[in-house]
């Protein structure tokens, strides 16, 4: 996205004002800030020479309210507040900036305030996002903390929104594996929220990032929960949705994670939850089915970031070639068959027939009795069949 950039500390200060004006993913205001710059903007909706007024777009009752917030706007006292806990105001055009960020066109954020020590846009480079239900299920909670876990040991960035839930225990679970993780708030950084979890926020923001659009001690509303989550989706390379109902959050952060063209993943759950029942719908249409981190490293990952093959256990009939099984199936569960009998049954000849009965003989899956065959009673291994074929 092209357009004026944070530039000189004066756009700076602009750009911290503005994120007091408009709310987070306001496209009207995004689209006058790519035209005319921050500092323009700013004059113009704090001013009273009518100028505002030429804004495409722009309404009385609108341009009202704009200017009642603007009027407030201390970007001097935002600034230093953020600085008194560690932070910093981050702006397009700002080498910190995850130029990511600007697929999201004109409702991309005005700017991004941020506490935390390590560079954004390199860990957002390599981030994934898993969210999900806040109410969510034990097991629910048992998978985002291994996700967590398990990203955070191949070195991925967990990023998601640190409320109850599914996210918490995403944090938690990168935390645990002294991993990365960032944590993006739909109120100020400096404000803990949801209270009850201030401890695993304040924990974030000294091993990770924090950071959101709204300015120092703003609070959330419902509406800027949504909005957050388009944040989230364009800043990773995936979202993964663990226990979702249809009507939850963490499925608008899939679908805004599927219009910007990144990975869209889903954990599956029971049918009977209605806890899995969004992510259900979710596989049903271009989301993948993942079931730990190495295939969400396949999915996101460069050339080479391979997932295991996953199958059961061998037995050891798998072992034998396709004649060998064929003649030791024509023997019956119970009791013995003379070799002639088998031969018919496995439709070979009786040399061939006898020929793979002493090797499965060797191999401890029969047994002679008499003049006949039957299975042996002794279970075997797969480990007793590899080496007897050595």
């Amino acid at each position: 996205m092209n357009g004026p950039s944070a530039g000189t500390e004066e756009d700076r200060r602009a750009r911290a004002a503005l994120t007091r004006v408009f709310e987070p993913g306001d496209e009207r205001g995004g689209r006058w800030l790519r035209e005319i710059g921050p500092v323009e903007l700013l004059r113009r909706l704090a001013g009273g020479d009518g100028s505002a007024r030429t804004l495409k777009g722009m309404t009385e009752p609108r341009l009202a309210g704009y200017r009642l917030r603007a009027a407030t706007a201390d970007p001097v006292r935002d600034l230093a507040d953020v600085a008194a806990v560690g932070g910093r105001f981050v702006c397009p055009g700002d080498a910190e900036w995850p130029s990511q960020l600007d697929d999201l066109g004109d409702a991309r954020p005005i700017g991004l305030w941020v506490r935390g020590g390590a560079d954004l846009r390199l860990w957002a480079l390599r981030s994934v996002a898993v969210v999900g239900a806040r109410a969510c299920t034990p097991y629910g909670a048992h998978m985002a903390a291994t996700l967590g876990a398990g990203l955070a040991e191949r070195g991925w960035v967990v990023v998601s929104g640190a409320a109850f839930g599914v996210d918490g225990a995403a944090h938690r679970g990168a935390l645990a594996a002294g991993g990365a993780t960032m944590a993006v708030l739909a109120c100020g950084v400096d404000v803990a929220y949801p209270r009850g979890h201030a401890e695993l926020i304040g924990r974030i923001a000294e091993q990770g990032i924090v950071l959101g659009e709204l300015p120092p001690a703003d609070h959330p509303t419902r509406s800027r929960f949504i909005l957050r989550n388009r944040v989230i989706a364009a800043l990773t390379r995936g979202t993964v949705v663990v226990e979702a109902e249809y009507r939850s959050g963490s499925l608008v952060t899939a679908r805004n994670a599927q219009r910007l063209g990144r990975f869209t993943m889903g954990v599956p759950g029971p049918a009977t939850s209605g806890l899995s029942s969004g992510v259900h719908e979710l596989l049903r249409g271009e989301g993948v089915l993942v079931t730990d981190a190495a295939e969400i490293a396949e999915l996101v990952g460069e050339i080479g970031d391979l997932a295991p093959e996953k199958r059961g256990p061998v037995l050891p009939r798998d072992l034998l070639d396709d004649l060998s099984a064929q003649v030791l199936d024509a023997l019956p569960p119970k009791g013995s068959r003379n070799g002639r009998d088998i031969a018919r049954t496995a439709g070979t000849s009786t040399d061939e027939a006898l020929g793979r009965l002493y090797e499965l003989h060797s191999l401890g899956f029969v047994e002679r009795e008499g003049d006949g065959w039957r299975l042996t009673q002794v279970p075997l291994r797969a480990e007793d069949v590899r080496r007897g074929g050595t």
